[in-house]
């Protein structure tokens, strides 16, 4: 059976032209998602019709930026469906997933995108690494800032408060501020504790 998928991305925009073309080419059932962004991850449409699909079944679309919100999201959905035995063939750009032709261009795109991931992977931990060598923080801003959680940590040690007094003070769970204190104060004073060894065996000498 083939299905056709359409989709717009705002509701002044037509599925007709889409429609018509994906009909032409002998479907006999088409979903679609009308004023829906292909950067959007909730598609009712297009979930509904990947429910229905059958071994054998092809998916048609007009155009392959129908389908995908990404390359990578496009080839991660067409290698799945060929998982389950489901053909893909995209109009426009006469790619069929049936055909040895079809399936060379296919994989050409994964390999393509499977570059693109590496590229970002690698410009994201480029950036990491430029940040932290000029002292920046890396990741998500802390909750508590280190002289908060060594006010909260001295006044736990001089009993003026209990753990879970401090934690509700701050909006936090008391098992959230003791991994902070934790991880964080205790860390730091082992650091301060091995700079203060160094700095006495240097005197020494």
């Amino acid at each position: 059976m083939n299905i056709g998928y359409a989709r717009v991305s705002t509701e002044d925009q037509k599925l007709d032209l889409q429609i018509q073309a994906l009909k032409q080419r002998g479907c006999t059932k088409i979903y679609s998602d009308h004023g829906i962004s292909g950067q959007d991850f909730h598609r009712p449409g297009l979930d509904a019709l990947t429910k229905v699909l059958k071994p054998g079944d092809t998916l048609m679309v007009w155009r392959l930026d129908r389908l995908g919100r990404s390359l990578m999201h496009l080839v991660k959905l067409v290698d799945e469906l060929g998982r389950r035995g489901v053909h893909f063939l995209s109009l426009s750009e006469n790619i069929d997933t049936s055909s040895p032709g079809g399936r060379l261009i296919f994989h050409m795109m994964a390999a393509l995108a499977e570059f693109e991931r590496s590229l970002i992977s690698e410009r994201t931990r480029a950036g990491m690494a430029a940040a932290r060598n000029l002292g920046r923080h890396v990741g998500r801003k802390p909750i508590l800032s280190d002289e908060e959680l060594l006010c909260a940590a001295h006044a736990l040690e001089m009993g003026e408060a209990t753990l879970c007094e401090i934690a509700k003070a701050h909006g936090l769970t008391a098992r959230s501020l003791n991994r902070m204190i934790r991880n964080r104060v205790e860390k730091r004073r082992h650091a301060l504790e091995v700079i203060e060894s160094t700095t006495h065996v240097l005197d020494d000498k």
